[in-house]
Order: C-alpha cells, then sequence, then structure tokens
C-alpha cells in the first residue's frame, strides 16, 4: 500500500495538556505526600501515554487481573517515588 498522505483540511487529534509533576514541584513536607505525588505522577504518565479515557478503563479490567502488571505498576511508583525522596533528601533525615 501506497503511503498516505493526508489533507491539509483534516483535523490533526493532539493528546490533553498533561502537567507531569503537579505544581511544578517534587518538594513535599512529609514521605507520605512524596508517596501520594509519586502515585499521582505514575497515573499522570498513563494518562498521556493513553489519553482515551474510555480505552483506559477498558485496559484497567486487564491490568487489575495481571499479576505481573500490578508489580510494573508498583514498580513505576516506586521509580517515580525515587525521584521525589532525593530531591526531598528523605533518606537523610
Amino acid at each position: 500500500m501506497d503511503n498516505v498522505i493526508a489533507p491539509t483540511n483534516s483535523p490533526v487529534v493532539r493528546p490533553p495538556e498533561v502537567t507531569l509533576v503537579p505544581n511544578n514541584s517534587l518538594l513535599t513536607e512529609t514521605p507520605e505526600e512524596g508517596r501520594q505525588l509519586a502515585v499521582k505522577m505514575a497515573r499522570l504518565v498513563i494518562k498521556l501515554t493513553q489519553p482515551d479515557e474510555e480505552k483506559r478503563n477498558q485496559l484497567r479490567e486487564v491490568y487489575g487481573n495481571d499479576a505481573m502488571m500490578l508489580i510494573a505498576v508498583g514498580q513505576t511508583v516506586a521509580t517515580e517515588f525515587a525521584t521525589i525522596a532525593a530531591a526531598n533528601n528523605y533518606w537523610r533525615k
């Protein structure tokens, strides 16, 4: 099949504007707030990756029943939290 170029008057679908670091800061008052921020940031990455809310809702049924996918979610949150912890020097307090 030949490459097809869309006409210039075709609507361009763009993902919604997503602020990946809420309030543009990783600083939090407590480690608990940092952990909550990590969960929120992980969820924002998912929203950016799959902007279609209906599709995300459909996929929850899949990953909600797959232990390996749930572990991957936990790893994503842990990575975000490690970044937040480093920004807040949690390991030194």
